[in-house]
């Protein structure tokens, strides 16, 4: 299995697809076969549990349900992604096309492209304007994929102002709540309900099926992070001390200074047959190579699959690699 930027899993190597279809489909998380594809949803992985102005959580179902209902949005492009921030700055980091990020208990900004578009909705709202910005991005997005392609983006707002007590502020500001930080949550972390999550890096995204056995065996929440990472929640100290010594040996990461973190590479050969390198075995030989606090994406074509905002990333040329920066 491997762990996308969109904080999805990809099972790869299937013989049988129906019938892991059919499987996928049981455990409920087929709920729209029209809309599987667009439903690219990130919120910050901890919230309500740790950090965070708001606990966005109960956001991501409305929001998901609110999409599959939208017969229109089957149309959006495979890569437009939304984001729900609770205001620690994560998810906004990752540059989404559309997102809201808490600005306190009760208020967020609207966020295009990654950036702060100025407008401000109470919290009841942020489904319904994430959606009506979706159906706008349909109705004139024309040849543009993303967001950031578009001329202006705030012509998506056309249809989603915000009420009179939630205006656009005169000019937007440069900061917005949290430090945008686009980095997993790493190690132990201690909740507000004195419970432990272990966020473990996985790397180079490949999670293998043993490991996946052994989290699942722990029957507690998992949370997949766009930074190709799992959260494991809800621990007592106990259980998470047991988890913490089973799980690191099998090679998941639960130390924020390793160079995993700062490591990753689209799928390469001998899965993808665009790609001119193995580009995962390249990285694994350049673990150690990367400048301080650099974050380097390996990829095998020019389409640079899964690169992270902000990476550096290394273009396999077939003699070797190419640089392109952020």
């Amino acid at each position: 299995m491997e762990l996308t930027s969109r904080g999805n899993i990809q099972i790869r190597a299937i013989t049988d697809t129906a019938a892991v279809a059919s499987a996928i489909a049981a455990a409920g998380l087929l709920p729209s076969p029209t809309h599987e594809r667009v439903r690219n949803i990130v919120a910050s992985p901890l919230s309500g549990r740790s950090g965070g102005l708001v606990d966005v959580r109960p956001l991501v179902t409305e929001l998901d349900a609110a999409l599959c209902a939208a017969p229109e949005l089957a149309g959006l492009p495979g890569r437009f992604q939304f984001a729900l921030d609770d205001g620690s700055g994560d998810v906004s980091g990752l540059r989404p096309d559309v997102g809201v990020h808490a600005v306190d208990a009760d208020t967020f900004a609207v966020i295009l492209a990654g950036r702060d578009s100025g407008v401000r909705i109470p919290f009841g709202a942020a489904a319904p304007t994430l959606i009506s910005v979706a159906q706008r991005f349909v109705q004139v997005r024309g040849t543009a994929w993303r967001v950031a392609e578009l001329a202006d983006a705030a012509v998506l707002l056309d249809g989603a102002r915000p009420g009179p007590h939630y205006p656009a502020v005169s000019s937007p500001p440069d900061q917005l709540p949290g430090s945008l930080r686009s980095c997993p949550p790493v190690g132990w972390i201690t909740q507000r309900d004195r419970l432990v999550s272990l966020g473990a890096a996985v790397p180079l995204a490949v999670l293998q099926a043993r490991v996946a056995e052994f989290l699942a065996a722990i029957e507690a929440p998992l949370i997949i992070t766009p930074w190709r990472s799992v959260v494991i929640s809800d621990l007592d100290e106990g259980v998470a001390d047991t988890a913490l010594r089973v799980l690191a040996p099998l090679g998941l990461v639960f130390d924020e200074s390793s160079p995993w973190l700062r490591l990753s590479a689209c799928t390469g050969r001998p899965g993808c047959d665009k790609s001119l390198s193995d580009v995962r075995a390249d990285a694994h030989a350049a673990l150690n190579d990367g400048a301080p606090g650099v974050h380097r994406h390996f990829v095998g074509c020019p389409r640079a699959c899964g690169s992270p905002s902000g990476a550096e990333v290394l273009i396999a040329t077939g003699h070797g690699y190419q640089g392109r920066h952020p």
